[in-house]
């Protein structure tokens, strides 16, 4: 090997991007915080997120937290906001759907329940409905429903607790589905608050605050869960075809 073609190796550590050794370590550990949705005060103090101060029931939806431990029964809480409008499937169709046979315990017709009726008119509240710029469908599976006395009454101690929670009279119809794994309601609201205007509810309390409430309420019926619910309850999501808490 000629003198030319000589060359030598020295050793030395990985260097960062050019973007990285511009920035020091703390502006870089702030940033990963906030692109994993945390938020970053001034001062520096990293917290879990910025929560919706938009709609009513976003400080209700922190002291419903505060009732949730690691026994607490669990539920599933899902929401749409459907506006009205010519697109779309109407809501008396919907209803209809919701009252279709087959998704009863016995095999018969759903029949529609309110706040102090097990026979809601469909049709009524559907022209209730009509002027209003939008609802809300909730689906609320508790994981114990099997074990629950009444899910009728469940849902009435759901609203209820709702009312308070957004300072509002609601409006509502539900049914009770048990065609599949979980039985679950399907609740439908008007959008309307008791003063006729618009309800708007906060993204946290469709979020968290509803599915806690519900927790409380099955918790405060079975009683919270016991060890072999809680090993029980973990064997169930890892052999679950879907995403669960394990998964997080």
């Amino acid at each position: 090997m000629s003198a030319e073609d000589d060359f030598r190796i020295r050793p030395g550590r990985i260097r960062s991007t050019r973007t990285q050794r511009a920035r020091p370590f703390i502006a870089q550990a702030l940033a990963a915080a906030q692109r994993a949705g945390g938020s970053v005060s001034r001062k520096g103090t990293i917290g879990p997120g910025h929560r919706s101060r938009f709609g009513r029931g976003q400080r209700a939806s922190i002291q419903a937290n505060r009732l949730i431990t690691s026994r607490s029964r669990g539920a599933v809480v899902k929401a749409r906001v459907v506006r009205h409008g010519a697109r779309g499937a109407s809501l008396v169709t919907h209803l209809g759907y919701l009252r279709r046979e087959g998704v009863t315990r016995d095999g018969e017709k759903a029949r529609l329940f309110g706040p102090g009726t097990d026979e809601a008119d469909p049709k009524a509240f559907a022209e209730r409905c009509a002027d209003d710029r939008h609802h809300f469908r909730f689906i609320v599976s508790p994981d114990d429903a099997i074990e629950m006395a009444d899910l009728k009454r469940f849902t009435r101690d759901l609203v209820g607790q709702m009312e308070k929670d957004l300072r509002t009279r609601l409006d509502w119809v539900a049914v009770d589905h048990w065609n599949t794994e979980h039985p679950h309601v399907h609740l439908i609201v008007r959008g309307v608050r008791d003063d006729g205007e618009n309800l708007v509810i906060a993204r946290d309390y469709i979020k968290e605050g509803m599915r806690d409430r519900a927790r409380d309420l099955i918790t405060q019926e079975l009683g919270p869960r016991t060890d072999h619910d809680i090993r029980t309850a973990l064997e169930r999501q890892i052999e679950a075809e879907r995403w669960t808490n394990l998964d997080r």
